[in-house]
């Protein structure tokens, strides 16, 4: 049996561990305060360090996270811990793409914590309150930029904070159809000072008619002295109708398309006898007669007046090639029009006035001569 005195001893000593036990827990479990990107929160930590109280909270950190104080930092009763993700950001600049990492939880808060300069006039795809998660956030920042437009010879200023050329027109509302030119092109960065010219397309259809030369047909005719012609059947142009695709720039034509000819009227061909007769040997007393009469006869109707005239005229109107046919419509040395060409008679000689010789077509210009004077050259200062 314990006597009362030993028993309220080993009670007293029972209840002195406890008591020192309790002291013990007690002075272990550490109250902090952990604030998580900003979100508040407490914690009983029986660890000794930052990073003790963090393993507790399950909170693992990246290299680009923050916390504050670091993790081996002892920690006491009522400290204060904080953590700080990290965040990707990427940033494009005018068109100028670039990565940050950032602990700010807000796109204003990041845009000033990296020195990102986006003032008021500045355009972002989104809002400057905008919470930036975990998960990063890619910002686009257009900052307004002076460009000007040469348009019609005439050149304005504008200021914008579109990021392309073509955006930068549309702002500005210069108006370009999908025909224009414009340069640098559409998608190009638009930069600060860029000078944009526009150069207006108009594209537009039209008809035009013009003649078809008629061809030369010859035929051998025995009853006809050699070098003698003659015509047995009249040449007649013929028509056709051009569809064309007419192109200007700034109003000016600059080119011209044919899309399609049709021929609206045959031509039909010029038959000429070419004599094949050799000529008589002329009698020895009238040879001189008899040859000037030959020559005559051989030249149908070749009208030499006024040459040093048509030599001059001819030197303007095609540089003297006798033989020219650019294509444009008018032929030979004086630059004849089918119709003209026809309607003087060039047709005794040939169907176009570069198929005819030289005082052919001064014979032909002989006979528009007379019924029009030099009214149908553009060269007549030249006479």
């Amino acid at each position: 049996m314990i006597s009362r005195p030993l028993r309220l001893a080993a009670q007293g000593a029972a209840a002195l561990t406890v008591a020192a036990g309790s002291f013990g827990v007690a002075h272990l479990d550490k109250a902090v305060a952990l604030s998580v990107d900003g979100t508040s929160s407490s914690l009983h930590v029986f660890g000794s360090t930052v990073g003790d109280a963090l393993d507790k909270k399950g909170i693992e950190l990246g290299e680009h996270d923050e916390v504050t104080p670091s993790l081996g930092t002892p920690i006491e009763d009522g400290d204060k811990i904080s953590v700080r993700y990290g965040r990707k950001l990427t940033v494009t600049v005018d068109g100028v793409a670039k990565e940050y990492w950032t602990t700010a939880t807000t796109v204003d808060a990041a845009l000033r914590d990296l020195g990102i300069r986006a003032g008021a006039n500045a355009t972002l795809s989104a809002s400057r309150s905008q919470p930036i998660g975990r998960q990063g956030l890619s910002l686009t920042v257009t900052t307004p930029k002076a460009f000007t437009v040469t348009l019609a010879k005439k050149t304005t200023t504008y200021a914008t904070s579109a990021t392309t050329v073509g955006e930068a027109l549309n702002e500005a509302r210069v108006a370009v159809d999908r025909d224009d030119i414009v340069a640098p092109g559409r998608d190009a960065l638009l930069t600060r000072g860029l000078a944009i010219a526009v150069t207006k397309v108009d594209v537009k259809a039209a008809a035009r008619s013009e003649a078809v030369a008629f061809g030369t047909v010859t035929k051998r005719d025995a009853s006809l002295y050699e070098g003698q012609k003659k015509v047995l059947t009249a040449g007649k142009p013929g028509a056709r109708t051009l569809n064309l695709r007419l192109t200007y720039l700034d109003g000016v034509l600059k080119g011209t398309k044919v899309l399609s000819s049709k021929v609206t009227r045959q031509p039909v061909s010029q038959v000429v006898a070419v004599g094949t007769k050799e000529k008589p040997a002329p009698a020895p007393s009238s040879t001189t007669t008899t040859t000037r009469d030959a020559g005559n006869t051989s030249g149908a109707g070749i009208n030499l007046a006024n040459a040093a005239m048509w030599d001059r005229i001819a030197q303007c109107e095609s540089g003297g090639n006798w033989s020219i046919n650019t294509g444009n419509g008018y032929y030979g040395g004086l630059q004849f029009d089918i119709r003209t060409w026809l309607g003087a008679g060039g047709g005794d000689f040939a169907s176009r006035a570069d198929l005819a010789s030289r005082a052919e077509q001064i014979t032909v210009a002989n006979r528009v001569y007379a019924d029009r004077g030099l009214q149908p050259w553009g060269c007549a200062h030249a006479a």
